[in-house]
């Protein structure tokens, strides 16, 4: 059996430690939010590297018929990303799309563009 200070010890022990718990998570709390921006931002600008490529691919074939590729691109990508788009050629049978890179966060601009290539062979 304990004594009386031994118990009045451990309850104090346990009051004092009550709180601790709640402190560290509102502590974590801005480091989870934090980690889940980054991770979305990096998924976003997966998703963007993926459109670039597929709207260089949209524009290389219609290059490749004699149509034109910056309309073909331009239709190949939503209209987020339509405002900085820049189609250019590179040599014959290359054509070069490049998008600047959308943040989470919408009002703030970045100059970081992403770019993708496709050929799809010279014209004959």
């Amino acid at each position: 059996m304990l004594s009386f200070r031994a118990q009045s010890r451990q309850a104090a022990s346990r009051h004092a430690e009550s709180g601790q718990a709640s402190v560290e998570t509102v502590a974590m709390v801005p480091l989870v939010l934090l980690a889940a921006a980054v991770a979305w931002q990096l998924v976003l600008t997966g998703h963007t590297l993926w459109l670039c490529a597929n709207a260089a691919r949209a524009a290389a074939r219609a290059d490749l018929v004699g149509e034109s590729p910056a309309r073909a691109a331009r239709s190949a990508l939503p209209g987020s990303l339509e405002g900085d788009l820049s189609v250019t050629r590179q040599g014959d049978d290359q054509i070069r799309v490049r998008v600047r890179m959308p943040l989470l966060l919408h009002s703030l601009r970045t100059q970081v563009h992403l770019a993708a290539t496709a050929s799809l062979g010279s014209r004959r």
